[in-house]
């Protein structure tokens, strides 16, 4: 999605909600809504990112907890040529990332001990590339933005009923039209809403798959991740997301059960449609793209208690022990 169309859904949401404000309380109405749209966007500003990571529970980790898994992030942001995200990893099994922060140079980005697990590394390269194509698009200020409009106008259209039911003519006589346009508009608009926020969603996710592949320079490893966390994510339930609906635009594949359809009320696109578009990409470029990032070489810490879990193909057999990521 280019940002000019993502502009435009986004103008489309802030008229909404002042369009809301309009029918449910005239200009005193519209006024109230802008100062509130305003202060919601503020606080999400600041804080929405300490918000989610805390909400999931996730622990940062540095070179020296996870050396392997910082060095590959630290590659890719230098390819990018973007500051280097702080790096959170997240107890759960179901494989899953996102990326979070105002800006590049406040943003962090996260991977579940499930992610670690299940895919190799030129896939977490590829994962990891998709999160700072978050970060390097500010998308997470974007989502950030458009979920709390989305929220604050099914918010407000909650008192649409109650609005509308007491809506008065100039002459103080009970309004039937204001009741009808107040029960339209509770039902409407955060309908409207959500199906903006989505359709912004999935066109991030797009354009993100798209610039990470030429991060990592590696479309295919990426296509192979998307199978595995697709089917994982379906596969494994994740309480954390589950109480918690309205973050699941957050992460590369939707964490929610259920969530693997591609419709107008997704907030993501179809697995096998986001893989199909990465093949051609690997078709078109061939081995003409860049190698993706060299296996990095430090050796790991001994272990010790809280370190990240790893098993698989990495660090061999099950339980907590500490492998290439860790």
């Amino acid at each position: 999605m280019n940002y000019a169309r993502t502009a435009l859904l986004m103008a489309a949401m802030t008229g909404l909600f002042l369009a809301l404000g309009w029918v449910l309380g005239g200009q005193q109405g519209m006024t109230i809504a802008l100062v509130v749209a305003l202060g919601m966007n503020f606080f999400s500003y600041w804080f929405s990112d300490r918000m989610v990571l805390r909400m999931y529970g996730a622990r940062e980790v540095g070179p020296q907890e996870a050396p392997r898994l910082h060095a590959m992030v630290a590659a890719l942001a230098a390819r990018a040529s973007m500051p280097m995200p702080r790096v959170y990893v997240i107890e759960t099994d179901q494989p899953n990332a996102f990326a979070t922060g105002r800006n590049p140079e406040n943003a962090a980005v996260a991977a579940t001990t499930g992610l670690l697990r299940m895919l190799d590394e030129r896939e977490v390269a590829a994962v990891m590339a998709h999160e700072l194509a978050h970060v390097r698009n500010r998308d997470s200020l974007i989502m950030t933005i458009t979920a709390t409009l989305a929220g604050a106008i099914g918010m407000i259209a909650n008192f649409g009923m109650m609005f509308g039911a007491g809506a008065r003519d100039s002459n103080g006589r009970p309004n039937p039209l204001g009741a009808i346009l107040g029960i339209a508009a509770a039902i409407l608009a955060p309908l409207v809403a959500g199906l903006v926020q989505m359709a912004i969603s999935r066109g991030r996710e797009y354009e993100a798959d798209r610039v990470g592949a030429e991060i990592c320079g590696d479309p295919a490893a990426l296509a192979s991740a998307l199978d595995k966390i697709s089917r994982g994510a379906q596969a494994i339930h994740n309480d954390q997301a589950e109480a918690n609906p309205a973050s699941a635009h957050l992460f590369i594949v939707n964490p929610l059960a259920g969530g693997a359809r591609d419709s107008l009320f997704s907030t993501h696109p179809a697995a096998q449609n986001r893989i199909a578009r990465l093949m051609e990409m690997a078709r078109r470029f061939g081995g003409g793209m860049q190698a993706p990032p060299p296996r990095p070489q430090a050796a790991a810490p001994a272990a010790r208690p809280g370190s990240v879990p790893r098993s698989g193909p990495w660090g061999g057999g099950g339980g907590r022990r500490r492998g290439p990521w860790g």
